[in-house]
């Protein structure tokens, strides 16, 4: 990334200014695996080591990234795992992003009874896992426990982003945990702020969800609407009258929107 004594933008090496993902994907593979690593946080560089691997996926006239990060190549899961692409409209659009403790137990709650992926549990879900999941302290869709790096990555990501000229991340939550925890770094609703209201008013003692937490199943236990994990475990069981679903969020870069949906949390 260059400066030329004003906004930062993001050059290649013949000095050509950079404005996408389709852009950084057409240099030769050295050069931009170099921009893409820019991306890793510094504390995960020095977790994977010296012997770590940094798996580029980034084909040549695509707008899209996969960027993944191992201690070694012989580890089941990615310690890092980023897919990004890029808008015609000149947004960035984070499609997923995991960050996880290589040494923290596994939980199969991708898997199904046959040890095929389940898909997010769209194809499946298994209980057994999900349970020891819960009662570890985990959130639906978490195969390990995090590392609570997701804060010393997303200034990389604005950063990137901006020096390529956009003003806006976008992003698509797939659990209302992810939604929540979006809110703590400054997103907002493009759809769906109002259905998280309403699971807020829902779960509020005397609404609707609130009476459903019946102890019917272990994803539905009383007191599970106090908490972010609870009611996430909860609407991953189904509680809600629909699936969850088409919610987006996004963040001007550099701005906080300052929305909490769940205000009187007490974890």
């Amino acid at each position: 990334m260059a400066n030329d004594s004003g906004p930062e933008v993001l050059r290649d090496s013949g000095g050509s200014q950079l404005f996408s993902l389709y852009d950084i994907n057409r240099l030769p593979a050295a050069e931009k695996e170099a921009i893409y690593r820019s991306l890793l946080p510094e504390r995960l560089l020095a977790l994977i080591g010296e012997g770590g691997e940094v798996e580029v996926i980034a084909p040549d006239g695509l707008r899209f990234l996969r960027l993944l990060a191992r201690r070694s190549p012989e580890e089941r899961d990615p310690v890092f795992f980023l897919e990004l692409c890029d808008t015609h409209h000149g947004q960035m659009e984070l499609s997923f992003c995991t960050i996880a403790d290589p040494d923290a137990p596994r939980f199969d709650v991708d898997l199904d009874l046959l040890g095929r992926d389940n898909l997010f549990a769209t194809l499946g879900r298994n209980l057994a896992e999900e349970l020891r999941a819960m009662e570890a302290g985990l959130f639906p869709n978490q195969t390990r426990r995090g590392l609570r790096m997701f804060g010393e990555f997303l200034p990389l990501l604005e950063r990137f982003s901006a020096a390529l000229g956009m003003q806006l991340i976008v992003a698509e939550p797939l659990s209302y945990d992810n939604a929540i925890r979006y809110e703590k770094y400054g997103f907002d609703y493009v759809v769906g702020k109002r259905l998280m209201q309403e699971i807020d008013a829902g779960f509020a003692p005397g609404g609707v969800l609130y009476r459903r937490l019946d102890g019917s199943t272990p994803f539905r236990r009383p007191g599970m609407e106090k908490s972010v994990q609870g009611r996430s475990w909860a609407i991953h069981d189904g509680i809600l009258d629909e699936p969850w679903d088409e919610v987006r969020i996004y963040k001007t870069i550099g701005v906080h929107a300052g929305v909490s949906t769940f205000p009187g949390r007490e974890r």
